[in-house]
């Protein structure tokens, strides 16, 4: 009777232990066990593992138009949180003033460096330096690297241009 008892535990404790999931079912973006409601959807059974959801939160601008219902209100309120502190007025306009010098300030140093990346260019034809003389490709390599730089450098100058174009106007000086 030992034998038979050991035997049995034994056979017990090689058994793989298995735990029992409900079928998972896709549904676009959207996970469900419920068999009914992916039948009625045409889910997509999910095969081959266990399926770990989590669920996230939704981002309050995300809401606040839909339940807004459109108009003025919602866009301020999707631009601020409620929760956002105010400033006085002179206090904007001296934030605006300085965003304004930064960003001029940094168009000035990017439009230096496009010159100076637009004479390296040389019109795709870069002065060839001693590396250059040994190695044909690296010149190649150096030329396409030189031709993306300068298209980054054109993207950075629009992109400057775009965000002070978007500040208010400069106030008028008063005298």
């Amino acid at each position: 009777m030992n034998k038979t008892l050991i035997t049995l535990l034994l056979t017990a404790a090689t058994v793989p232990v298995v735990q029992a999931q409900d079928r998972i079912y896709r549904c676009g973006n959207e996970y469900t066990n419920n068999a009914q409601q992916a039948k009625e959807r045409g889910c997509k059974l999910v095969e081959g593992g266990n399926v770990t959801v989590v669920q996230g939160t939704r981002p309050a601008s995300a809401a606040a138009p839909a339940a807004g219902g459109g108009g003025a209100a919602a866009t301020s309120s999707a631009t601020s949180p409620a929760t956002a502190p105010r400033v006085s007025n002179n206090e904007q306009k001296s934030r605006d003033s300085d965003a304004r010098a930064i960003l001029e300030s940094e168009l000035r140093k990017a439009e230096t460096r496009h010159a100076e990346l637009l004479k390296e260019y040389n019109n795709g034809a870069p002065e060839r330096n001693a590396l250059d003389l040994r190695n044909p490709q690296r010149y190649t390599e150096r030329t396409a690297e030189l031709k993306a730089s300068l298209a980054r450098s054109e993207s950075d100058i629009a992109g400057i241009k775009r965000e002070i174009a978007r500040l208010p106007a400069p106030a008028a000086p008063t005298n």
